[in-house]
């Protein structure tokens, strides 16, 4: 895959994936302002950029027993929280107050990228991720997404991977 650059893809998550020298391409498209609801810009992205939704990954921040984490599933399901509290050690998962995650990542909601991130959370990356020989996931602001291998991005977040995902 090569490592395409162009005027918008200068964010923290592709400074990262540059300098750790990983390879990536990074996919625009325009982002519809009414698709408001948080739950929507995953399917959104896959349905723009013409991608299968199980191969585009939405980044969540959660709650695991009151510790930011972050998860990662495919846009086409849901994050099973049981199995991310399992995942991450914990007890009890709970999705993360919207201002919580934005002040942590340093990303805005719809353009959460597990990479980059202003304080690097634990994470737990969807084991379906393992299936593609590469995933989309988001370039850190709403309208642009980044593919690169799943073994890549699973490295560079230190994440686990788990059966997080359900649907």
């Amino acid at each position: 895959m090569a490592r395409k650059k162009t005027a918008t893809a200068g964010t923290p998550a592709t400074v990262a994936l540059t300098r750790a020298g990983i390879d990536f391409t990074v996919h625009g498209y325009t982002h519809d302002p009414r698709a408001e609801d948080f739950r929507s810009y995953g399917e959104e992205a896959a349905q723009a950029l013409g991608l299968d939704p199980s191969q585009v990954f939405k980044t969540l921040v959660a709650e695991v027993d009151g510790k930011l984490t972050v998860a990662v599933v495919p846009v086409s399901g849901s994050l099973d929280l049981k199995a991310l509290a399992a995942a991450a050690g914990g007890k009890r998962a709970q999705l993360a107050v919207p201002a919580a995650a934005e002040r942590a990542t340093g990303y805005v909601l719809g353009g959460i990228s597990p990479l980059g991130q202003r304080r690097r959370l634990p994470a737990v990356v969807d084991s379906s991720a393992l299936d593609h020989p590469t995933v989309c996931v988001s370039a850190g602001r709403r309208g642009l997404e980044i593919e690169l291998s799943p073994t890549d991005l699973i490295g560079l977040t230190g994440a686990r991977t788990a059966a997080i995902g359900r649907g």
